[in-house]
């Protein structure tokens, strides 16, 4: 019987001679003969899979393999966009890259930047950066460029929004006005984070027994989510639970 490790690099040797082949970048050789098992693993769902099946799905496994060998690729990517055409869409495309890795200081200068001129009252501009200025915890600043969101009308006073304005008005004491926002947007955002949001706060301003049926809806729709966002609802689970703990 062949070694697991010897069976790795059989299958990375002739996934080698795959990558030569088909003409593909030279260094997936040196990923597949450096990382054997992973190489291989990341290189089937990212260049054979799509081959062999095609579609959205292949091309979703594929990206989420890239993202697990190389998290910082879209930020890259986004970057050098902005380097060749520092465009308003290249702008958001690198501001949302700063704010899925914490650089938040940076996501909200480039929404900033971003939003000038014509682009003064983007509702997207405006809430990226106001979401931005959350995480800095600079709440006032994020209720102006809010408040000026719902100005607009419909197009400015969407549930991600609503659940924004929930968060600024928590941090700035506003606690009616919170508990309305919080609710408003729990009961029309898609995912989880609304209304693991709206239980931490109900937690906070002592109203547990609230709290925990939020937190049994949570687990409700948790058990109905597809395997796709299985992840995120997890996330989003274990933060209203560690608010009641």
């Amino acid at each position: 019987m062949i070694p697991a490790i010897g069976l790795n690099y059989l299958i990375a040797i002739a996934m080698c001679v795959h990558v030569t082949r088909t003409g593909r970048p030279m260094y997936w050789m040196f990923i597949l003969l450096a990382f054997p098992g992973l190489g291989s693993l990341v290189y089937g769902l990212t260049q054979l899979l799509p081959d062999l099946m095609g579609g959205a799905t292949a091309r979703r496994l594929g990206k989420a393999a890239r993202d697990t060998l190389d998290p910082e690729r879209e930020y890259r990517a986004a970057k050098a966009a902005v380097d060749d055409s520092p465009t308003v869409g290249a702008r958001m495309r690198l501001a949302s890259a700063s704010a899925a890795f914490g650089r938040f200081a940076e996501a909200e200068q480039l929404y900033g930047e971003a939003a000038a001129g014509i682009h003064a009252d983007d509702p997207s501009l405006l809430l990226g950066r106001a979401r931005a200025l959350l995480e800095l915890d600079r709440a006032a600043e994020a209720l102006t460029l809010l408040e000026q969101m719902g100005a607009q009308g419909e197009v400015g006073r969407t549930a991600s929004a609503a659940l924004a304005m929930g968060r600024a008005y928590h941090a700035l004491g506003r606690t009616a006005e919170a508990d309305t926002a919080y609710q408003w947007a729990a009961g029309r955002l898609p995912g989880l984070e609304g209304l693991a949001r709206y239980a931490a706060f109900l937690v906070e301003v002592g109203r547990r027994d609230e709290a925990v049926e939020a937190l049994a809806e949570i687990d409700k729709r948790a058990a109905k989510t597809t395997s796709h966002f299985r992840r995120e609802a997890r996330m989003w689970r274990d933060f209203a639970a560690e608010a009641l703990a």
